[in-house]
């Protein structure tokens, strides 16, 4: 059963929600029901071990003034809603 959801966000984001829809040819409702599915899964994720992905450990480090969350939320903008 679905249910209606309202939910408050920046049109021009919202814009580019619709574009990228569009393109995909699916609805937003489905792509942010989607989204919703994949964060709220109980699925446990396996995070690949071994001797490579060991050395990798510690390899970086980025600048102390970094704002990841910036960083992340750009990244994520740049994929989706280009």
């Amino acid at each position: 059963m679905n249910t209606k959801l309202t939910l408050s966000i920046e049109k021009s984001v919202i814009e580019k929600a619709k574009q990228y829809a569009k393109k995909q040819g699916r609805s937003l409702s489905d792509i942010v029901e989607s989204f919703l599915k994949s964060i709220t899964s109980d699925r446990d994720i396996k995070v690949p071990d071994g001797p490579g992905i060991r050395s990798l450990r510690g390899s970086f480090k980025a600048p102390d003034d970094v704002d990841y969350k910036k960083a992340l939320s750009d990244s994520l903008h740049k994929k989706y809603f280009k």
